[in-house]
């Protein structure tokens, strides 16, 4: 198991922008947290009213946005413009090359999320976006995958065989994580609460890597808002 928790998390706050990495990133470079398998990036930002990130580059890397407050527009250079609020879920892939913008779509209050990035499976594959509500309801009873390999589930698609999951879990209740792949191994990001991962304490923007088991036990010491990254634990052969 590797432990990282939210206080040894990397931090920029540019006052518009307020934002903690789990993984190296920007100016923020620990050589002992570079990925995680296949996950390169996990950024908690806070995004100030009518700010965000101008026109900027992306290529050779799936990246998911799951909004937690607020709401952030999103438009690109392949024509998409859109709103994306707290119960819906993107996905870019990034392929060949794309140009982006987020921005607080609203003017006066702050919007919240989370960025994760996935190194792809495939390189300089056509960019692609999507964007859906999840099923809410469905995140109350079980580990709900909102993101998953292109072509194996419901939920938006990438390219790369790893499954993000999302579950609510009330004080108390125990819901078991199992493994999609026996190769995977699995990240779990705590949004909100506590949960007991196998007996390790972890609480709100605590997370863990875990591999080697079939299952893990998974209990909630508190209601937990949980996200479990199922992915592979080998990074793709690039050449």
């Amino acid at each position: 198991m590797i432990l990282h928790a939210a206080n040894t998390r990397g931090h920029a706050n540019h006052g518009w922008l307020n934002s903690h990495h789990t993984f190296s990133f920007a100016s923020y470079y620990d050589p002992e947290r570079v990925h995680f398998g296949v996950l390169r990036v996990l950024n908690d930002d806070w995004i100030a009213g009518g700010t965000g990130f101008g026109k900027h580059p992306h290529d050779n890397m799936e990246i998911v946005t799951i909004p937690l407050t607020g709401a952030l527009e999103h438009q690109d250079s392949m024509g998409n413009k859109e709103v994306l609020h707290a119960g819906e879920v993107q996905a870019m892939s990034a392929g060949t090359g794309i140009f982006h913008s987020e921005y607080n779509a609203k003017a006066d209050e702050p919007c919240t999320l989370l960025q994760i990035w996935i190194f792809p499976e495939e390189r300089n594959v056509a960019p692609q976006y999507a964007q859906t509500y999840y099923d809410v309801e469905a995140i109350k009873r079980e580990w709900h995958a909102v993101v998953n390999p292109m072509g194996k589930g419901d939920g938006l698609g990438i390219h790369q065989q790893a499954w993000f999951n999302l579950t609510r879990i009330p004080a108390g209740e125990r819901r078991d994580y199992a493994l999609r792949r026996p190769e995977n191994g699995v990240y779990f990001f705590v949004i909100e609460g506590g949960i007991s991962l196998d007996s390790q304490a972890l609480g709100t923007r605590d997370a863990a890597g875990v591999w080697g088991q079939e299952s893990f036990a998974v209990t909630a010491t508190e209601d937990a808002y949980v996200l479990a990254i199922d992915l592979p634990l080998q990074l793709p052969k690039m050449g």
